[in-house]
Order: structure tokens, then sequence, then C-alpha cells
């Protein structure tokens, strides 16, 4: 451990200090604070559930919050401890004014001393979207500490031409008039002046509807509320942290080195959503152990369209793990 005195709550000090008696994975219900980095940036964690393991949930983006995710991850929270956090550059952490302190390298340390701070010695990572290339980063910079990973709606593991088909589909999937709504959404989400939190909920009343594949039914049950977090990190996070953090991982292309990460990962892509599915099968011929589910009937979230598949099949991924390593849900 470094020697350095984030302000913890009672329960992380209790999971860091108690020894046998609370042993790692269980914090309790729900705790959340401040983890204090190496090079002093203040990360804003929540941790929920109670299990014998611990996951921790990375957010997509990049540039979004904790909240895009963490009530939709509930299921996770039955048996597992599950760990959130907001990257620096977003929601209630660091909102750096050198946006250096945002890039790729920076990011993946972020989260390897988060897993140290909690004495964690192997952890299951479990991401959305952007977040799988995080995770992914992280595992091949830190491959004794990763257990596991399961990825919804991943950026695949190379660029190629996924930032030019992306936002052309999604695009293509919206009117010239929702179009006009997203961009003035997105122009009061830079302006000092304007209501964050209302830009937010306008520039996502419309940039959700491309990445859903029944829009009606599905925002019903959406329950994460990206909008939810501290306005200056919603508007620093999508306004500028998206972009510096993206293009600090250049032409990313992680293909062969993911051919020596000898762990299993379960990669969760909705049939329609807009990064394609054939990129997005890298992940599973780069991978040694990887497996894909396409899921039908669903987009970008897979996760929140079709529980009903997803979630027994994490289940199942997930307690396949516990047991190989004498874990009992």
């Amino acid at each position: 451990m470094n020697a350095r005195p984030p302000p913890f709550s009672l329960a992380l000090v209790c999971v860091l200090a108690c020894g046998h008696n609370t042993p790692p994975g269980q914090a309790g219900t729900l705790d959340e604070g401040y983890l204090l980095t190496s090079d002093s940036a203040r990360l804003f964690y929540r941790i929920a559930g109670r299990g014998c393991d611990t996951i921790i949930a990375i957010h997509g983006g990049p540039g979004d919050n904790l909240e895009g995710i963490a009530d939709d991850f509930t299921p996770l929270t039955i048996r597992h401890t599950a760990v959130f956090y907001d990257q620096r550059g977003g929601g209630k952490s660091e909102l750096p004014l050198d946006t250096t302190r945002l890039f790729a390298r920076r990011q993946v340390e972020d989260l390897e001393e988060l897993r140290d701070l909690l004495r964690l010695e192997r952890v299951t990572l479990i991401a959305h979207s952007y977040g799988a290339l995080l995770a992914a980063s992280y595992a091949i910079a830190h491959p004794s500490h990763v257990r596991s990973m399961v990825f919804f709606g991943p950026l695949p593991p190379r660029r190629g031409d996924v930032l030019q088909r992306f936002p052309a589909t999604i695009r293509a999937r919206l009117d010239s008039q929702e179009v006009a709504r997203l961009d003035d959404a997105y122009r009061r989400l830079g302006d000092p002046g304007a209501d964050v939190r209302q830009a937010c909920r306008d520039f996502l009343a419309v940039a959700l509807l491309p990445r859903l594949a029944q829009p009606r039914r599905s925002l019903a049950l959406m329950r994460s509320d990206l909008c939810a977090s501290s306005p200056d990190g919603i508007r620093y996070g999508l306004t500028i942290s998206s972009r510096v953090v993206l293009n600090s991982y250049e032409a990313w292309d992680l293909r062969q080195q993911l051919h020596h990460l000898d762990i299993p990962v379960l990669v969760m892509h909705g049939e329609e959503d807009a990064i394609p599915m054939d990129l997005v099968a890298e992940w599973i011929a780069s991978l040694p152990r990887g497996r894909l589910l396409r899921v039908p009937d669903a987009a970008h979230f897979p996760h929140v369209e079709r529980p009903d598949l997803v979630w027994p099949a994490v289940d199942q991924f997930l307690a396949a793990q516990q047991n190989a390593h004498g874990c009992s849900p």
C-alpha cells in the first residue's frame, strides 16, 4: 500500500482493515466516498451489494459517470460486491485543468490504484461501451490482477473504421429535426450559462433513440441516469473528456496483446448496435477464452433491453468463476 490518506468512509476502512472478520468483497449494502490517487486526483467511488467476490464496474463514454450504469447493474449486487467509480474527467471525480492528466495510461493506473487500495488480489471487470477498451487495456497491463471480464456493447479491440461507421449509423437513424435538437443540446452543454442538467437530459432524449432497438419500450426500462451526477462533471465529461481520452488511445489495436490474455471474457453485443458486430467479433478472434453472445432485439444497452437473456448468462458466467476459485454465491 502506498502511504496516502484518502478520506475513506467507515465501511471501506473495514474492508481494508478488519482482516478475517470482514473479508474483501463484503463491504455492506451501500458506501461511497473519495479515493486519492498517487498524483493527488480525487476519484469518487460507490460500493454496493455483498458477496465473497468483488466486481469493479467500468462505465462508458469516455466522459460518462457511474450514474450511467449503476442502477441498471443492480442485478450484480445480489450475489457480488460491486465497486463503481467515476473515471477522472467525469462525474464527481477530478476535472483537471491539465488535460494530459486524462490520458489512457493514467486511466489504467487509476484502476490499478483502486484495486490496490481495496486490497483485492484479483477482480472481475464488468464494462459498458468504451469501458471495455479501458478494461482490456488494464488487463493487458496487469494480467495477474484480473480474474475475468464481461463486456456490454463494447468498442472493438482495434480502432479500424469504427469512428466513421458508428456516427454514420447513428445519424442515419435520426431525422433532421432530431439531429437539430441533438446539436442544440450539445451546444448548451458547452455553454457556461446554460442549465447543464437540462441540456444533458435534452441531449440524451435524442442520443439514446438510435442506441436502442425499441426506444419507446426500452427507455421505460432504463433506471440509470447519467444526468444525475455533478453538473460540472457532466459538462466537462461530455464536452472535454469524451474527446481527449479517446484521442489518447490514438489508432488503438489490442489484438496481438489479447492473444496472451488467458482469462475468461464474455462479450454481450446487441444485434442492432450501431457499433458493428463484425468489429466486435474481433474480441473473440483475439482472446483465447472469449465468448460472444449476440443479443437479439437489442442495441447498445443489451443489459437493459434484454435482461431476460443477459443477466442469466452473466450469472452463469460469474458463478463458474466463483466455483473455480472456491467462492460460493
